[in-house]
């Protein structure tokens, strides 16, 4: 029996035995009546509706309770509702169930994810709506949060999205009814995606900096090589960060990462990233190219030794993941089709990539324009 599943059987003494963190069972004998393990815990519930609100009780851990007292415990409580007010009862919040949907769905999702869900939750959703019990959030309460935050749309949309995948976990445990996500189909803010793009003249100016930042000791070795390796690749700044030398595939001149954000894939190695990597100090007791100041471990944090050079080199409005916007619209100015920029950026979308049609199509303008001279030379009176 896998983890993290909700199905129906008679409960059982062997039935809880068997359930694994984050299994839900409901009992086919009594109509909502049901056992659920979290970590080490399984502890029977009861559903069921009160004066027409839906509502939660939770009867007690398995042991000191069997299956057949907890059944015969919620049966009670279905036959005279006013014996619930005898018992603590338990209407699940938001922000009661924050903690088992981290339990149940962080294991699934990327380190880096979990930061940016748990900053949302700690931040956003669970000040506004965590003390709402779970199962009667509206749709209403969700437009109102959504709202709430539209001076910030990015972040905003962000958190719609967390809270909607925490809705159908709900929805999947049994806390909330099925098919009642208040969150499905609700309209997103228009995100003004800012793209910055170097010039020639910035290119090199950046350039400059960067040397000068690394020759007068301004900026470590390994920072100028990171910031290099970022100018030359593409790649994202995690991807470089924790690259290690086994990575490195000099002979078919390659790099192939195992994991990324969007999962395993293939950098493509020029002659100028070689030579970075070529003269990039290597120590024999850390598998990473890019050193830290922890022994064994990589450098965490770039943007200070990047603060230094953008700064130098008069672009304070250029952030350091436009380094990757300007290495695909160079790509886009050379001639590149989207496939191919998308390629050696690592998109998993195509969409993501089409923010650099605009630029993509100057060469097929130029390259129309070239046609159509080389027609009207040949027919000449046209």
């Amino acid at each position: 029996m896998n983890g993290k599943n909700s199905f129906h059987a008679r409960i059982t003494k062997t039935v809880i035995e068997r359930l694994q963190s984050g299994d839900c069972v409901w009992d086919t004998e009594l109509k909502g009546f049901g056992a659920r393990r979290q970590k080490h815990t399984a502890s029977y519930f009861l559903k069921t509706r009160i004066r027409g609100k839906q509502r939660w009780i939770t009867i007690g851990q398995h042991s000191p309770y069997t299956p057949d007292t907890a059944r015969k415990q919620a049966m009670a409580y279905k036959l005279d509702p006013s014996a619930i007010d005898q018992k603590k009862q338990e209407f699940p919040t938001l922000f009661k169930l924050a903690e088992p949907f981290k339990l149940a769905h962080y294991p699934n999702i990327k380190p880096r994810t979990r930061k940016d869900y748990t900053s949302l939750l700690e931040r956003q959703i669970l000040p506004t709506l965590g003390k709402l019990e779970i199962a009667e959030i509206t749709r209403a309460d969700v437009t109102r949060f959504h709202h709430k935050f539209a001076q910030t749309p990015r972040r905003a949309n962000m958190a719609l999205a967390v809270l909607s995948i925490i809705m159908s976990w709900a929805e999947e445990f049994g806390y909330r009814e099925q098919n009642s996500n208040p969150c499905k189909g609700m309209k997103k803010f228009t995100e003004n995606k800012r793209e910055r793009y170097l010039s020639k003249e910035e290119l090199n100016r950046l350039g400059k900096a960067l040397n000068e930042a690394e020759n007068t000791g301004k900026i470590s070795t390994y920072a100028a090589a990171a910031i290099r390796l970022l100018i030359l690749t593409g790649a994202r700044r995690g991807e470089i960060l924790t690259l290690k030398w086994a990575y490195i595939d000099y002979e078919k001149q390659v790099i192939r990462l195992p994991d990324s954000k969007t999962g395993a894939r293939v950098i493509n190695l020029n002659e100028p990233t070689i030579k970075v990597l070529e003269i990039v100090p290597r120590q024999i007791s850390n598998p990473y190219v890019i050193v830290g100041k922890v022994h064994g471990e990589p450098m965490v944090n770039i943007f200070k030794p990047w603060d230094i050079v953008r700064k130098a080199a008069n672009l304070d409005d250029f952030r350091i993941h436009d380094i990757r916007h300007s290495f695909a619209s160079i790509a886009a100015e050379s001639g590149a089709s989207l496939l191919h920029i998308g390629k050696l950026l690592g998109h998993k979308k195509s969409t993501t990539t089409e923010r650099y049609t605009h630029i993509a199509n100057n060469p097929i303008k130029e390259l129309n324009e070239t046609v159509g001279g080389l027609i009207k030379d040949t027919m000449k009176n046209i």
